[in-house]
């Protein structure tokens, strides 16, 4: 038997990476959506401050971070010490813990829409229990979102994220099979139009239980007015405004979406930046929402059904609290945003300089290049761009040890990346595109 194993990991030994994950994973991803190109697969070993490395040694500029969730950067210390500490003391009790009560607290007092509040292990499930609350308290079936908008893997977050069919508003695209429910409970509204909004939710308001909306959408920030114009038409409609501040929390300011744009939802969701970088997602509202999950209530018809085995474990929670003190720093957000800036306007001189038709989108830490010529400010107008040379600029960003989603999307950035970092990612971006612009397009390396 034991020489049995021995030749068993002698042959993995001898296997590639590529080989092995293939061989487990469908497409050699272990957690999804990255769709590297099967050659280029690899396996990270290591993370510290804005940079990885993966088996072979080779060091990458990590501009995913995470999908955002290690704002704070890659193994940063009062992170680590917390977790080391909490660690011996145990992993999990589901059940109310110190890290836990300390973190809800603070988070009530960061957050202006946040009476009651109740921890989750992700972002996907805060949103999509943010969605059951809603209709609870309304008694209403349907959810109004805004079209490519994602909202974690729930029916709703993958429901017309990357449509391509036009479909007349509000119809709902199924991005994803297995999703039947959300041709009946979804409604679909463009990200930017407050009049088409008006219009769907008066045509739409006997049925409407809330309105679901990213406060900065992917990378596209919000026209003058238009949050503004969208939390009136919920007061208006008497209809609960849910935030979805899973990439904005923390992110945008200390108090996220709410604190930089001044509106007030009657429910938000958290999660990536919150857990610096463990698992973790919360949920908050107004009291009278939050009720609904109160488990007292088992067996009447408004209850909400709510558990989660790993929501408010020690483990993240202890994270949780080490990354929101590194947040309340002087002069982190400062640092971010001019960094974000920087990295914005730098982009946008290469382009210029090469003569290339692109924009560059995004607010805070955050950035997308749109290969486009005409105005972005929704998703129709974003898909516009050309998707072909997005992905091939990504993957000729990867080639060169910048480590992002091929996908297309943001680019992130954390606390640790500086200067010099930033610099050295224009370098190659500058000559990933010059690449971009001789080579022809393809989906491959």
């Amino acid at each position: 038997m034991t020489r049995k194993k021995d030749n068993l990991a002698e042959g993995k030994q001898k296997q590639s990476i590529a080989g092995r994950a293939l061989g487990i994973f469908t497409a050699g991803i272990s957690n999804g959506e990255f769709g590297f190109p099967p050659e280029t697969l690899m396996m990270l070993e290591k993370g510290k401050g804005a940079k990885l490395w993966d088996s072979t040694g080779r060091e990458y500029l990590d501009f995913s971070i995470g999908w955002g969730s290690c704002l704070v950067g890659h193994a940063r210390e009062e992170v680590v010490e917390a977790v080391r500490e909490q660690a011996v003391l145990g992993s999990n009790f589901s059940y109310l813990n110190r890290h836990a009560l300390e973190l809800g607290e603070e988070i009530q007092r960061l957050s202006p829409a946040v009476d009651r509040l109740r921890f989750c292990a992700s972002g996907t499930e805060a949103t999509m229990y943010c969605q059951r609350l809603a209709r609870a308290f309304t008694g209403k079936p349907k959810i109004l979102k805004f079209e490519g908008a994602y909202h974690g893997a729930n029916e709703a977050g993958v429901t017309s994220l990357f449509p391509h069919q036009n479909l007349p508003y509000p119809t709902p695209e199924l991005t994803s099979a297995g999703t039947p429910m959300a041709r009946e409970n979804l409604l679909v509204a463009p990200y930017n139009d407050l009049e088409t909004t008006r219009q769907i939710i008066a045509n739409n308001q006997n049925d409407l239980a809330g309105v679901l909306m990213e406060p900065l959408q992917r990378c596209t920030p919000p026209l003058p007015g238009f949050l503004e114009g969208v939390r009136q038409l919920c007061d208006e409609y008497t209809i609960p405004l849910i935030f979805d501040e899973v990439v904005t929390g923390f992110r945008l300011a200390y108090g996220g979406a709410q604190e930089k744009y001044g509106v007030i939802p009657d429910l938000v969701a958290y999660g990536k930046a919150l857990g610096g970088g463990y698992p973790i997602g919360a949920f908050g509202g107004r009291a009278d929402i939050m009720d609904h999950v109160n488990e007292h209530y088992i067996g009447q018809d408004n209850y909400v059904w709510m558990a989660s085995t790993l929501g408010g474990n020690p483990i993240s929670t202890a994270a949780a609290n080490a990354a929101l003190s590194v947040y309340r720093q002087p002069g982190i957000y400062e640092g971010l945003f001019e960094r974000g800036r920087y990295l914005r306007k730098e982009m946008r001189l290469i382009i210029e300089d090469l003569g290339e038709t692109a924009q560059v989108i995004g607010d805070g830490p955050l950035a997308q290049i749109v290969f486009t010529d005409q105005p972005v400010f929704n998703y129709r107008s974003t898909a516009q761009g050309d998707k072909k040379k997005g992905r091939a600029m990504m993957l000729a960003l990867f080639r060169r040890g910048i480590f992002l989603n091929p996908m297309g999307t943001k680019l992130y950035l954390s606390i640790a990346h500086d200067q010099q970092l930033c610099d050295d990612f224009l370098d190659r971006f500058h000559s990933s595109l010059s690449e971009v612009r001789e080579l022809p397009l393809t989906d491959t390396v």
